[in-house]
């Protein structure tokens, strides 16, 4: 995982980040991230803690780097260049 991201996330939201500051990290809106944890296809693990929806620093990092890797095999393989 990449610390830069971690670190990013960590200092700016605290060690965990709530729907809103998620939706924020992802230029969401809310009910667009509720809609997802709903269908299962936020690709984040969150949990409830005192009725609030939250999803840890770390989780955020990966998914991060993940779609970041994502993005650099799409070039690589030519897809992810401009036409």
């Amino acid at each position: 995982m990449s610390m830069l991201h971690q670190f990013y996330l960590l200092e700016k939201y605290g060690p965990r980040l709530s729907v809103e500051q998620i939706a924020d990290t992802m230029s969401l809106t809310a009910a667009a991230i509720y809609r997802r944890i709903s269908d299962g296809t936020l690709g984040i693990p969150t949990y409830v803690d005192s009725g609030k929806r939250w999803a840890d620093v770390r989780d955020m990092a990966e998914y991060f780097d993940a779609m970041r890797a994502e993005a650099r095999q799409r070039v690589a393989r030519g897809a992810g260049l401009p036409a």
